[in-house]
């Protein structure tokens, strides 16, 4: 098992940088004092200056991250203009996803917004949430991250990017639509462990264990029911529309409704009725279970012990109308002996490698909008199958290994790596354009050439990649690819890149060299988090 420093910084972060384990060591006197520093550090965001993020972001060119939802609806709606402009707010947001996780200071935050992300999903492509993508990313979903869950929930509810999805803003008294009310409870919520299917009478359901004044899970009556709940919640959209969220009371069902077991008066103020709805599903605990579950998946394992799932349960129900309701329950999660104790329940999916190695190896690249090297990216980043927001279903993007493990990811991941460290970052002056991720340079500051053997370079990269050393068959298959069948802990392999017909241990140095990290980015131990 790596140190402490390496496994805090895996689980809090989207990976090392240079200096982080020097840093961690200044945090106390202990691992476990250090650890618990950096977890309150990271959930306490608010005071992590991120200011120079948001300056590379503006100096790369994005311009539709800080618009209001009205303006982004009547620049990128309302004009009905080309697919380049309707879009690209969806594009810079995709792409600042990455500057953030290489470059932000806020990593929890990264992570945790990435998690909500892929629990309230919204495929960023779909061609009418895209437009008003930004709103949802900033203020929905970050707004909200590690805040409260009922809130968050009514937000989505009415967030103009959910309403297109789910198709909520024509679920109508005349023309009811399930959509939205079926992932609220299954996706959002409860999950499908918690349903219970058709079930003619709703005095037929088992009481909840943890709470008998509550079923025990949601039927399809349930469903039914939250939709009438919903109807009339809608989208601006008439003349002079400005893509905000309408209450339409003449679209709205006003009849009763029973809906978790709970009678739902007819008649009630605008909106009452979904907001009892939510209130039920915020106080019950199998959605605490649920999305605590979830939530140590993410952070812990794929397998979550049934004790932390409980412990961390009850913390969500008692503070369910606490304003740091989610910021409580991730801290009881992340100090938990399973969190501090454990490595290797988890695989970086490919987003997550990417940003790790930038982090590694010190890329200064941002991507942009527009630009034909940002956009090989992108499109190379795809091939991966994890394009930030790209998730084609409302379920959002798997988050356990068996669903990452496969030839084609792992292959498409490296190429990208590989590529990241053979390819120049700009497309004017070549010649003098650094590469996406410096290795040369890199191992030059850090490495003295006149001791560049092939021990002493694959130890330097596997303790600047992973913070420690692979295991002993490992670190020996690097090694034997990098000293060109000399002397592994003797021969001084020379920094070039010429070939030598005398001396084929010269062929193409510094690409082997650069090769040779790109192993040590592909290895189990750097996917292992």
């Amino acid at each position: 098992m790596p140190p402490m420093s390496v496994r805090t910084y895996g689980r809090l972060t989207y990976g090392l940088t240079p200096s982080s384990l020097a840093e961690f060591a200044t945090l106390g006197s202990t691992d476990d004092q250090r650890h618990a520093y950096l977890v309150e550090r990271q959930l306490d965001w608010p005071t992590i200056d991120d200011s120079a993020v948001d300056a590379r972001l503006a100096a790369a060119g994005y311009t539709t991250l800080g618009k209001s939802l009205p303006q982004l609806w009547a620049d990128h709606v309302v004009p009905n203009p080309a697919y380049g402009i309707r879009m690209r707010p969806a594009w810079e947001i995709q792409r600042a996803a990455l500057v953030r996780a290489v470059y932000s200071k806020r990593q929890l935050r990264e992570l945790l917004v990435t998690f909500w992300h892929d629990h309230f999903n919204v495929t960023v492509s779909d061609f009418d949430a895209g437009p008003v993508y930004v709103h949802y990313d900033r203020d929905v979903i970050r707004q909200h991250a590690f805040g409260n869950f009922r809130t968050m929930l009514e937000s989505v509810a009415q967030s103009t990017a959910m309403m297109y999805y789910l198709d909520n803003r024509s679920n109508t008294r005349a023309g009811p639509n399930e959509n939205f009310a079926r992932e609220l409870l299954e996706l959002h919520s409860f999950g499908a462990e918690n349903y219970l299917g058709f079930v003619s009478d709703p005095n037929d359901v088992p009481p909840c264990p943890e709470d008998p004044s509550l079923p025990i899970g949601y039927t399809d009556i349930d469903v039914y029911e939250t939709a009438a709940a919903f109807t009339g919640w809608s989208v601006n959209t008439g003349t002079g529309g400005d893509g905000t969220f309408l209450y339409r009371a003449s679209n709205h069902d006003s009849g009763p409704k029973f809906v978790l077991g709970r009678f739902i008066p007819p008649e009630q103020a605008a909106l009452k009725d979904g907001r009892d709805v939510l209130d039920r599903i915020a106080n019950h605990p199998r959605v605490a279970k649920f999305v605590c579950k979830k939530l140590i998946r993410r952070f812990v394992s794929d397998n979550p012990s049934n004790a932390l799932i409980d412990s961390a349960a009850v913390i969500f129900r008692q503070n369910w109308q606490n304003a740091d309701q989610i910021k409580l329950v991730l801290r009881h999660i992340l100090l938990s002996d399973d969190a501090r104790n454990s490595w290797g329940n988890k695989i970086r999916r490919p987003f997550e490698a990417t940003a790790a190695a930038m982090r590694a190896l010190e890329s200064d690249y941002t991507l942009r909008v527009s630009d034909s090297k940002s956009d090989d990216f992108m499109y190379r980043l795809g091939f991966t199958g994890h394009s930030p927001y790209d998730w084609p279903a409302p379920n959002g993007f798997p988050d356990i290994a068996t669903a990452w493990s496969g030839s084609n990811n792992f292959a498409m991941t490296w190429k990208l790596l590989n590529w990241m460290s053979e390819t120049k970052s700009e497309n004017a002056n070549p010649d003098t354009s650094p590469r996406f991720v410096p290795v040369l340079e890199i191992t030059r500051a850090g490495l003295p050439v006149a001791q560049w053997t092939a021990v002493k370079l694959v130890d330097f990269w596997c303790q600047r990649v992973l913070g420690y050393l692979p295991e002993a068959q490992r670190r020996q298959t690097l090694i034997d690819f990098m000293r060109q069948n000399g002397d592994a802990g003797a021969y001084v392999i020379t920094d070039n890149d010429a070939w030598s017909a005398s001396d084929l241990k010269k062929h193409y140095n510094q690409q082997r060299l650069r090769s040779m990290v790109s192993l040590i980015l592909m290895s189990p131990e750097f996917f292992a988090r």
